[in-house]
């Protein structure tokens, strides 16, 4: 394929930039193309720029992605990498998600130099985070913790975490395998412990929905079990109109043909939680996600969103 310059979206954090970087590489590979002939243009976000407030307070998800988004719509980007995580729940017209690569480690992790595990934390011990999903899991299973807000990007939070400044924290295992800090994880947080965010560990490519070109370059690369799952996702996502600012959780597992999701909101302070569960066939994924959405909002998630 002829291809005389792909330029790749990226917001300009390190993990951000590897993420890009991988995007890069398959692309490459699948197709033999130069890699000189495809350029990553970092691009600053809103989110970036703020970093002494709390995401929930000043926007929340979109404030990592607009510019990016812009950015793509204007043509002066061909395609945008995003942690799958960061995007709103709707995409804004004329764009698509063209390919979901496959889906690192969604678990969340608990990193301290002074427990193994949330439940061994002493009693008072400070928790850093600005999740307000993760502070809500966390109160609903230790009551006798406390938080502080915990902004900038990884190797910030590791620096803040052996300071002293707080006695854990908790990060996505996605980020810190792909920047090869899996060391540095205390104990990975399993799935039936605590869900993670929705999307967590998928990177996906977003291309403008004309673009045929773009669509079959990033089309060979994306990795299907890893859509169906986000698409799954999503839609809960969609379903409950969740942002940074509501705490909702979930996660999809494919095999087989079959899809098993669950998912949950919570109230702010963790004493409440809504929860829905589907098992289907993948053609159903969305619909199953849908589902169990409009299942919490019965059961009381409005209360939340």
């Amino acid at each position: 394929m002829q291809i005389s310059k792909i330029r790749i979206g990226s917001r300009g954090s390190r993990l951000a930039i590897i993420q890009a970087q991988e995007v890069k590489a398959k692309l490459v590979a699948a197709h033999g193309l130069d890699p000189v002939a495809i350029d990553i243009v970092t691009i600053v976000t809103t989110g970036d720029r703020i970093k002494d407030r709390n995401l929930s307070e000043i926007g929340g998800k979109g404030l990592f992605t607009k510019e990016i988004e812009d950015a793509l719509l204007s043509g002066a980007i061909d395609m945008a990498v995003h942690s799958m995580k960061d995007l709103p729940a709707h995409v804004p017209e004329g764009l698509i998600i063209a390919g979901i690569l496959p889906r690192e480690d969604p678990r969340d992790a608990f990193l301290s130099p002074v427990a193994g595990s949330i439940a061994e934390l002493p009693s008072k011990a400070l928790i850093g985070s600005s999740s307000v999903r993760r502070i809500a899991q966390v109160k609903r299973r230790r009551t006798d913790l406390t938080f502080t807000g915990f902004r900038g990007n990884v190797d910030t939070r590791l620096k803040k975490l052996k300071a002293g400044e707080v006695d854990a924290t908790l990060l996505a295992c996605a980020g810190l395998k792909r920047l090869g800090l899996q060391n540095e994880i205390t104990s990975a947080i399993g799935i039936d412990e605590m869900l993670p965010a929705l999307a967590q560990g998928a990177i996906g490519v977003e291309i403008r929905a004309d673009d045929i070109v773009q669509a079959e370059l990033v089309h060979s690369i994306g990795d299907e079990r890893s859509a169906i799952a986000v698409a799954c996702e999503r839609a809960f996502l969609q379903e409950l109109e969740g942002s940074c600012k509501t705490p909702i959780a979930g996660h999809a597992h494919v095999e087989n043909g079959r899809i098993r999701f669950r998912g949950e909101t919570l109230t702010p302070d963790g004493i409440r939680v809504f929860t829905a569960e589907r098992e289907g066939a993948t053609d159903d994924a969305v619909w199953l996600g849908k589902d169990a959405g409009r299942e919490v909002k019965r059961k009381g998630g409005h209360l939340v969103l």
